[in-house]
C-alpha cells in the first residue's frame, strides 16, 4: 500500500497497521524506503556498474590516435590524458558512452587473445 503515491504511513498507522511501539522517525524511514525502493535499487546497480568499470584497467601501451572506432575528439582526449581505467575514461569530457563501449569491446577481445 505504501508504494501508492497518495498513501502515507500515517494513514496506515491510523488504520492500525502499526502498534504504538514504533517511533515516528522509524516509520518515516520505512515509508521512504518503501516508496523509493525502485530508485534506490537502480542507484545501487549504477554504483556497482561504475565500480566494475573502475576495476577494468586500460593497457598503458594503447595508441588511441590510431584506434579504430573511437571518435576523433575521444582519440585526442584519451591520448592526452591516458586514463588508467574505463571508469576514468568515462569521466573525460568528450568521451561518449559509445567510445566507452568500443574500449570495452577492445578489452574483451584482448582478454580472449591472451
Amino acid at each position: 500500500l505504501l508504494k501508492r503515491p497518495k498513501v502515507k504511513i500515517e494513514n496506515l498507522k491510523e488504520l492500525g497497521f502499526f502498534d504504538e511501539g514504533f517511533s515516528g522517525r522509524i516509520l518515516k524511514k520505512v515509508e521512504t524506503s518503501v516508496k523509493y525502493e525502485g530508485y534506490i535499487k537502480k542507484e545501487l546497480e549504477e554504483i556497482a556498474k561504475v565500480k566494475k568499470m573502475e576495476e577494468k584497467k586500460l593497457p598503458l601501451d594503447i595508441d588511441y590516435e590510431n584506434f579504430q572506432g573511437l571518435r576523433i575528439e575521444a582519440r585526442q582526449k584519451l591520448q592526452k590524458i591516458r586514463p588508467l581505467s574505463l571508469g576514468q575514461a568515462s569521466r573525460i569530457s568528450g568521451v561518449s558512452p559509445a567510445d566507452i563501449s568500443v574500449l570495452m569491446l577492445y578489452l574483451s577481445q584482448r582478454g580472449k587473445s591472451q
